[in-house]
């Protein structure tokens, strides 16, 4: 599931529940990377959103995966977020939301 070049990103819902992002979330694909998760979590049966190939992650990357958490619990439905990359955790901890990726 590795991205094609780097910096890029990918979104796959390959997995019946999940929802797997890989490669940069930043202030470059943020934007990107929110509207394909839009779409793959408007298929009712996803509920995971897995982290572990995210390469790095900035404040609008950070963003983008909350924004897409919030849309998803507007929606109805509860998402659970696993393999959350260490560099995005500390983010989320120094931005008081990481109660937010739990």
């Amino acid at each position: 599931m590795a991205p094609s070049k780097s910096g890029e990103f990918r979104v796959v819902s390959d997995a019946p529940d999940t929802v797997a992002v890989s490669g940069a979330l930043n202030f470059a694909t943020a934007a990107n990377a929110l509207a394909a998760m839009r779409t793959a979590f408007a298929k009712s049966d996803r509920q995971t959103l897995d982290l572990s190939g995210v390469t790095n992650c900035d404040s609008a990357g950070l963003a983008c995966v909350l924004a897409a958490l919030s849309e998803a619990d507007q929606g109805g439905r509860k998402v659970a977020v696993r393999h959350v990359p260490a560099g995005m955790q500390a983010l989320a901890q120094v931005c008081g939301v990481e109660p937010f990726l739990h």
